[in-house]
C-alpha cells in the first residue's frame, strides 16, 4: 500500500532485525517495551525512500457484536517530525475501513505520550478514556494508557 511518501508492506522476517534496532533507540524504547514478533503480529513495515522507517501493527476484533479494528505504530527517530507516521497510519486506517470493512478503529497510546496523541487526534481519533495502570513501562512501573477511537466517517481525508 502506498501513501504519498510511505509504502506499507507486510512484515517479513528479514525486517525484524532492523525494526528491533529502531525499538532500541531511547526515543522509541521510552514508549515500547516489546519487540515485534513475525509469528504473532499482523503488521506492516513502513518504508520511506527505500529504507525501513518503522512498523504499523493492526488487529481485528471479529465478534460481530463488537467488531472493530486497531492500530499501533513506531517510527525511527530519523523519520520523526516529518508527519510520516501520520501518513502511515492514514494509509493503514483507510485500508482497515475500505478493505477490511471496519466502521470503528481504536488506538491506545501511553497517556503521557503527547506527541502520539496529537498525531492520532489529527487523523480524527478521539479520547475515550484513561486506562489506569494499563501497561508496564520500560522503567518497570505501571503507566496509564489513553484509549482513543475513530469512526470511519471521522477519518481525516488527508
Amino acid at each position: 500500500m502506498h501513501g504519498e511518501r510511505v509504502i506499507l508492506r507486510p512484515l517479513r522476517a528479514e525486517d525484524v532485525e532492523t525494526l528491533n534496532a529502531i525499538l532500541a533507540t531511547p526515543e522509541v524504547r521510552e514508549w515500547w517495551t516489546e519487540d515485534p514478533e513475525v509469528d504473532d503480529q499482523d503488521a506492516f513495515t513502513i518504508w520511506v525512500d527505500g529504507e525501513i522507517a518503522g512498523w504499523v501493527g493492526w488487529y481485528e476484533e471479529e465478534d460481530p457484536d463488537y467488531r472493530h479494528g486497531g492500530l499501533d505504530i513506531f517510527l525511527s527517530p530519523a523519520f520523526h517530525g516529518r508527519k510520516l507516521g501520520r501518513e502511515a497510519l492514514l494509509v493503514a486506517a483507510r485500508w482497515l475501513i475500505s478493505e477490511r470493512g471496519h466502521h470503528r478503529l481504536i488506538i491506545d497510546p501511553a497517556a503521557a505520550n503527547e506527541r502520539a496523541i496529537r498525531t492520532y487526534a489529527s487523523l480524527g481519533f478521539k479520547p475515550v478514556g484513561v486506562m489506569r495502570a494499563y501497561e508496564r513501562g520500560a522503567d518497570g512501573t505501571w503507566h496509564d494508557g489513553l484509549l482513543m477511537d475513530l469512526l470511519a466517517e471521522e477519518l481525516s481525508p488527508s
